[in-house]
């Protein structure tokens, strides 16, 4: 298919491992996209910085492991640009300048700033750079110049913040950048292994570089509907916490048959389990075997990043130079 005019921009923090939620709420989304758009998906790790500032070098192991995940998942280095944040030293020059234009009251009003701290209560988030972040993230966005922006309902408010910065640079310096509309994706409600949302925070997830030696009995353990005691007690399939697996892994007339099967009690959690257990393991396999390759070939990594990073300072480098010209810094 060929390549659209749209540009895309998406990038992810290097924290830690990738789990299912990420792929099914953001990866199984970009990896339809890079078809016909043309994608620049980038590796966060000056955001990555936000929450782990009080020991940053652990932030480069965790760079080419995201790398290895988006390229399991189905990325295709030839079919979009995939780079190193921290490395195009054009972010932080724009995020600079926008830093200075950008209203104290638009960041303190970010809904996702509260979340954020609540959620990660153990790390001391009370810095410029936690309250700042959108501004880096619409910097990251802007520099290219997208048409879209793939998003989420609950990143709204993150690309409505940068749509108001672009407008607020454009109405002092001049028109020149975009404002990005949103590429809504629908967003994937997998709980975690205990019920609560899946996050690297809580540990409580199924990951995408995790052998099946190690996701089984993490599949045959979750929880299903607590008022289900025994397997003659009818059960409800939406709160169950297995149930939203099946209807990403499991075909739609076997889904039927497990619903019914669960609310009449012809059918019990364990069969339920070693069915979602064989389905996950035919979805992981192409995955496993595709990280396998870069994790017996490392270099391969490095070398995608080197090559993607390359084509995206180049047209950040350009972006920049017309930048300067229009704030009157280019000397």
């Amino acid at each position: 298919m060929s390549k659209t005019n749209n540009r895309i921009v998406s990038g992810m923090r290097p924290t830690g491992r990738l789990h299912l939620g990420h792929y099914f709420g953001v990866l199984v989304n970009w990896v339809r996209i890079q078809e016909d758009h043309e994608c620049y998906f980038f590796v966060a790790d000056w955001h990555a910085m936000t929450s782990e500032y009080s020991d940053p070098r652990k932030i480069q192991g965790f760079v080419p492991e995201l790398v290895k995940d988006w390229i399991a998942a189905g990325l295709d280095p030839e079919k979009c640009v995939i780079f190193h944040q921290s490395q195009v030293k054009e972010h932080i020059e724009l995020h600079l300048i926008l830093s200075m234009l950008t209203p104290l009251g638009w960041l303190e009003r970010n809904p996702t700033y509260k979340e954020l701290k609540q959620e990660l209560v153990q790390k001391e988030l009370n810095t410029y750079g936690f309250l700042g972040y959108p501004v880096l993230m619409a910097s990251d966005i802007l520099m290219y110049k997208p048409s879209q922006v793939p998003v989420g309902q609950d990143q709204l408010p993150h690309l409505e913040l940068a749509r108001e910065i672009a407008r607020r640079f454009n109405h002092l310096n001049g028109e020149f950048f975009p404002e990005p509309k949103a590429l809504l994706t629908e967003d994937a409600k997998l709980p975690g292994l205990d019920g609560r949302k899946m996050s690297k925070s809580y540990n409580n997830g199924i990951y995408l570089g995790e052998s099946m030696d190690e996701v089984k009995p993490k599949v045959m353990s979750m929880l299903t509907d607590k008022n289900r005691l025994r397997k003659s007690d009818p059960g409800d399939p939406e709160v169950c916490n297995l149930y939203p697996y099946h209807k990403l892994l499991t075909d739609a007339d076997t889904c039927a048959e497990i619903e019914e099967g669960c609310r009449n009690a012809s059918r019990g959690c364990v069969e339920c389990k070693k069915l979602l257990a064989e389905n996950m393991a035919k979805f992981l396999e192409p995955m496993q075997e595709r990280r396998r390759h870069l994790d017996e070939n490392p270099q391969l990594v490095w070398d995608i990043l080197h090559e993607g990073t390359a084509k995206a300072q180049a047209k950040a480098k350009e972006n920049m130079d017309e930048i300067r010209e229009l704030i009157g810094f280019k000397f």
